[in-house]
């Protein structure tokens, strides 16, 4: 804990298999005690692939939190024993199919510091290439979508990307000058 606040209690877990959730026991500098829930996931990764042909390689899914599609970029959970890097590659490959010459580190953002622990890292993938069909795991619903690069800040502008943790993995990309 930082600047004075300790954990008096960690809540039992309750296990989620993507994630899990307690509710701790927090003491604030002042001695006040404040009940917390943490929700425990694995890091995440997202992908902002690029093609030879300057097209995004875009993926439009169904999210049942929403219970409505949403246009994303690949990404998904760092699995156990995989580095950040390694999840964003398999990522892009089962999800799209797509391969990419070169991969940039865009940087790593917290999703939501309130509740979670977990990092996010945002990949640029560029040169990226079709080297066969997605591999979707059981209860994912995607479809394919190209589109040219420039058009992703009107697309974000127009409400049609919505995505918080994609528009993170944009704006990381556009404050390096790497979003066209």
């Amino acid at each position: 804990m930082s600047r004075g606040w300790r954990t008096l209690r960690r809540g039992d877990e309750q296990d989620f298999t993507i994630l899990r959730i307690r509710e701790d026991l927090l003491e604030d500098p002042a001695g006040r005690e404040h009940p917390r829930v943490i929700i425990s996931s694995a890091d995440w990764v997202n992908v902002l692939a690029i093609t030879a042909e300057d097209e995004a390689v875009l993926i439009r899914q169904f999210r049942a939190g929403i219970g409505g599609d949403t246009l994303e970029i690949p990404g998904g959970m760092v699995d156990p024993g995989e580095t950040p890097g390694q999840a964003a590659a398999r990522e892009l490959e089962e999800e799209t199919g797509f391969v990419a010459e070169r991969w940039v580190l865009l940087g790593v953002s917290h999703p939501n510091p309130a509740l979670q622990p977990n990092r996010l890292h945002s990949f640029l993938a560029l040169g990226c290439r079709r080297r066969g069909d997605p591999h979707l795991d059981p209860g994912e619903d995607i479809r394919l979508e190209l589109v040219p690069a420039g058009a992703l800040r009107e697309l974000a502008g127009r409400g049609e990307i919505t995505h918080a943790l994609v528009l993170a993995t944009m704006c990381l990309a556009a404050v390096r000058g790497l979003l066209p």
